[in-house]
């Protein structure tokens, strides 16, 4: 369901498209053989194309090419095996050229779509328009001295990804679901890390509200949103801010907008130009990028099972619910590692559980990655194993479990260790039961007498007597005999 604002006179639309840059993963830039790694000191890695020297000819890199229309192909949109690099005009200090080189009318990716998950297992689709090749520019960095502005352009010439939504996106929630499977998704392919706090995915989000029903609105731009949770707030915010003014008879401009974490509000930037104000025109010193479908068709026989199709496949062949089909397929090594601990372990929605609630809390808890996980995917489905042939119990497991992120042993070691089998033997168990039978004669009188309730009292006494030993199904049964 989309999400409404109240105002005064009634229930407004959020309307939201998105541009998503997405970093693309390359040893070099897009045009020049420089390094593309994070953190570099300032500067280090520039060519001359980078800085444009007079005279310096751009060289397209193949890797970028062959990542743009592996991420095309993810995003189940169109190829086009011809596109054209056009000059994005306008001035900037840490845009060394005086224009961008980008893609204009003639995209390397065209229309396509993909599903989104919501709150409550529902799924919703979310048109794509395009993805486009272009240059990244460098970066101003004004904190560094009171009365200077510093320029590092190591990004000038990185490769970027542009995403481009249709305005399908109705809401915060929608919007984060979105940039999140996206993220998901470039991540499965290879072709960009998503780690927005590096800046290697960020999202400018266009933002209108209408009445239902009604024509679109005037959007709003909110440029260069770095974290989901910031895409979140911007869009309350500026959907409230707009809706403000509507309802006190104003009317919204067309800007582009920045979000101010601090201040928890977006402000103006600038006014916002046309796309032909930055006067595009096909790039004079590169060529119309043409290449074969069977190129492409080489491509697609490489990408792996992408989250929709995992997600359905753990649906369907392990009986998972949405929402932990969700959960597990959010990283590519979260899904293997599950995969591995259920095909050890034997029961696939043991398994799901012990990942979701047992392996992914602890590891939250310490704050560790699954990467730095001490127990293997082998050894909890080992653990599980144990559980599913009753070696040991659930409630047992879980200290077994305790003891194995502590130690990083294996949970067949810690059991023998510790005596902790569980007892299956009819005999031994019927043993402690006519123990605590012989011990608590009155209760036995009163849950003879109809104290139903006592019965549970029972079962903690022989698990107590047995130190949590004793197969809890069969205490269950033959208590029932034996009362």
């Amino acid at each position: 369901m989309p999400q409404m604002i109240k105002g005064e006179t009634g229930e407004w639309e959020i309307v939201i498209g998105m541009e998503i840059h997405a970093q693309v993963i390359a040893n070099s830039k897009l045009f020049s053989g420089a390094a593309t790694e994070f953190g570099a000191e300032p500067n280090s890695q520039v060519s001359l194309v980078d800085a444009a020297m007079p005279g310096m000819l751009p060289v397209l890199n193949k890797k970028c090419v062959e990542q743009a229309v592996r991420t095309g192909l993810g995003l189940n949109s169109k190829i086009n095996t011809r596109s054209v690099f056009a000059r994005k005009n306008y001035f900037y200090p840490d845009l060394p050229q005086g224009y961008q080189i980008s893609q204009f009318e003639d995209p390397i990716v065209g229309e396509g779509k993909i599903e989104i998950d919501l709150p409550g297992g529902s799924v919703k689709e979310i048109g794509i328009t395009r993805l486009h090749l272009e240059q990244d520019a460098g970066k101003s960095i004004h904190d560094q001295s009171p009365d200077k502005s510093f320029v590092d352009l190591n990004r000038s010439g990185c490769a970027l990804m542009e995403i481009v939504s249709e305005p399908d996106i109705r809401g915060p929630e929608e919007a984060t679901a979105y940039l999140s499977k996206i993220r998901m998704i470039v991540r499965y392919l290879g072709t960009c890390d998503g780690n927005m706090d590096e800046g290697s995915m960020r999202a400018d989000v266009n933002i209108s509200v209408r009445k239902p029903g009604d024509e679109y609105g005037t959007r709003a731009e909110v440029k260069n949103v770095n974290s989901l949770k910031a895409v979140q707030q911007a869009i309350e915010y500026e959907a409230r801010r707009q809706v403000e003014i509507l309802e006190d008879g104003g009317s919204v401009d067309q800007e582009t907008r920045l979000w101010d974490p601090n201040k928890m509000e977006t402000r103006s930037m600038r006014s916002k130009e046309e796309a032909h104000d930055y006067r595009y025109f096909p790039d004079p010193d590169l060529l119309p990028l043409e290449f074969s479908s069977e190129w492409v068709e080489e491509i697609k026989q490489t990408l792996p099972e992408l989250p929709d199709e995992k997600k359905h496949r753990f649906m369907g062949n392990y009986g998972l619910s949405p929402y932990d089909a969700s959960v597990l397929i959010a990283e590519r090594a979260r899904a293997d590692y599950f995969e591995t601990v259920a095909k050890e372990g034997g029961d696939a929605k043991l398994s799901a559980n012990w990942v979701i609630n047992e392996l992914l809390g602890i590891l939250n808890k310490n704050e560790k990655t699954l990467a730095e996980s001490p127990i293997s995917a082998q050894q909890l489905g080992s653990l599980i194993k144990l559980i599913v042939d009753n070696t040991i119990s659930g409630k047992i497991a879980k200290d077994v479990f305790a003891e194995m992120f502590e130690s990083g042993k294996d949970a067949d070691a810690i059991v023998e260790e510790k005596g902790l089998k569980q007892v299956t033997d009819t005999g031994a168990i019927e043993a402690i039961i006519d123990e605590v039978i012989a011990e608590n004669s009155g209760q036995v009188e009163a849950y003879r007498g109809g104290k139903d309730k006592l019965f549970g009292f029972f079962v903690g006494q022989v698990m107590k007597k047995s130190q949590g030993k004793a197969n809890p199904a069969m205490v269950n049964e033959l208590l029932k005999k034996k009362l």
